[in-house]
């Protein structure tokens, strides 16, 4: 059985980690440079890094702090926002980037996870999903969460991967920032729906969270901030507590 990750996250913006509650009232969690270090030396098994204001400001990446958080760390590094083109994920992964996370790209123009599959391999490629509960319905949504689109999350899930995704970062707006739990129902139907991992994200507040996540939401990867930033749920403890529920995770020798 494949072990299930545990991954923290950085969102940044001006440089710095930030963190807020249903994508608003962002504060300030820490250096992203020792927050990342700190991650890795306590048996993260991936490092995700959000620009998250980067397609907003329609800007790129901020390319040095990619550069200095890889230097840091030895495990496997994900980068996201403001990536629209090949040239984008060629200049992330030459800073020290493992993978790439596309979200309003690949909604605005889809045949843009095809071509960086293509290019790069499914294996980098991941897309984030910002999905919001709507009259009924699970919608992605861009900008930050700031613009609805009429995609259905599960439908989008589904065309990601034929489009060659290797993996789909899901967020619920709904939870994010609440510590109320992930969105395991929602999480469940797309891990069911798909192939590739899924990765939950948005809600986590304490350890047996992470354990739902995996046994109700069926997740493979589950992400978290806040909780690891401001030391609530320390890496170490979270994985030792999932083995004596039989969850496999990788633990440090």
């Amino acid at each position: 059985m494949l072990t299930k990750r545990i991954i923290p996250c950085l969102d940044i913006k001006n440089g710095r980690t930030v963190k807020g509650v249903n994508f608003v009232d962002l504060r300030d969690a820490g250096d992203p440079v020792e927050l990342a270090a700190i991650y890795a030396a306590e048996g993260a098994d991936e490092l995700v890094f959000l620009d998250i204001t980067a397609t907003v400001e329609k800007r790129k990446t901020l390319i040095e702090l990619v550069k200095r958080v890889a230097a840091e760390i030895n495990i496997p590094f994900t980068v996201g926002g403001g990536i629209s083109s090949i040239a984008d994920v060629s200049a992330l992964l030459n800073a020290g980037a493992d993978k790439i996370s596309i979200n309003s790209s690949a909604v605005m123009r889809p045949e843009l996870v095809s071509e960086l599959a293509g290019e790069f391999g499914s294996q980098c490629v991941v897309v984030a999903m910002d999905s919001r509960f709507v009259e009924g319905e699970h919608i992605v949504h861009v900008s930050g969460g700031r613009i609805a689109t009429e995609r259905r999350t599960l439908l989008w899930s589904k065309e990601v991967e034929e489009r060659g995704a290797g993996e789909i970062l899901l967020t619920s707006m709904d939870h994010d920032g609440t510590k109320a739990g992930f969105a395991n129902e929602l999480t469940a139907k797309v891990s069911g729906s798909v192939s590739i991992p899924v990765i939950a994200s948005g809600g986590a507040g304490n350890q047996e969270h992470f354990l739902d996540s995996f046994t109700v939401g069926l997740a493979d990867a589950a992400l978290a901030a806040s909780i690891f930033h401001f030391k609530e749920v320390s890496i170490p403890d979270l994985k030792n507590y999932l083995k004596g529920y039989n969850i496999p995770v990788r633990i440090e020798k």
